[in-house]
């Protein structure tokens, strides 16, 4: 009877450890991660000695605030292991790519972690960056001259068209009125010999 009520008491034992301590919560190290292409990243997901038992799953979603029914299970594969350890379960992804950015999340027997985001860039060409810059600089340089030409075109116009106004309206001289009329002098009296061709034919003059 004894070593009867000892072997309930130690499943009884058995049974309390395997469940969570009330208000054992799950955190997730570190909360954010920034990497660069064809690295590798390590995710942890701390449990207390409540979860000692557990075997950790992992959940894939693309934000914070997407539902549960849309985080897709992360599988085991070349780039993805798991290792559960005593009161740490992890998830390494082996190099990385773009399409990994998201946010990830554990979950121990029904409870989920607060998640880790993982942002993923390309890593950064310094000379197609500097090409890059240097195409800017020459475009912008060329769109100045081009804006310089055309602003001077347009002064210049203007200056035209201002000139030919000036030039319609503007006053004779008084000196160049009359240029053309001189008349010639003679060598003797104007009135005198107009008198003389304006005496008709056969006439004789009144001093004959």
């Amino acid at each position: 009877m004894r070593w009867l009520l000892a072997g309930c008491w130690g499943l009884a034992l058995i049974s309390f450890s395997a469940a969570p301590e009330p208000g054992t919560k799950i955190t997730q190290k570190p909360r954010f991660y920034g990497v660069k292409t064809r690295k590798n990243v390590a995710i942890g997901c701390i449990c207390g000695r409540g979860w000692l038992a557990s075997r950790a799953r992992w959940f894939k979603a693309d934000r914070y605030e997407e539902g549960v029914a849309t985080r897709r299970e992360v599988v085991a594969g070349k780039r993805f292991k798991f290792l559960d350890g005593h009161e740490q379960k992890y998830l390494f992804l082996h190099d990385v790519r773009v399409e990994d950015s998201g946010v990830y999340f554990c979950r121990l027997n029904g409870t989920w972690g607060p998640g880790t985001a993982l942002q993923v860039a390309r890593a950064l060409d310094l000379s197609q960056a500097e090409r890059r810059t240097k195409m800017k600089d020459g475009l912008i340089i060329l769109q100045g001259l081009l804006l310089a030409v055309c602003i001077a075109a347009v002064l210049l116009r203007k200056r035209q068209i201002m000139e030919n106004k000036e030039s319609m309206y503007e006053e004779p001289e008084v000196d160049h009125i009359y240029e053309g009329l001189a008349i010639e002098s003679c060598e003797g009296g104007l009135y005198e010999e107009l008198y003389v061709y304006a005496q008709a034919e056969g006439t004789e003059a009144p001093w004959e």
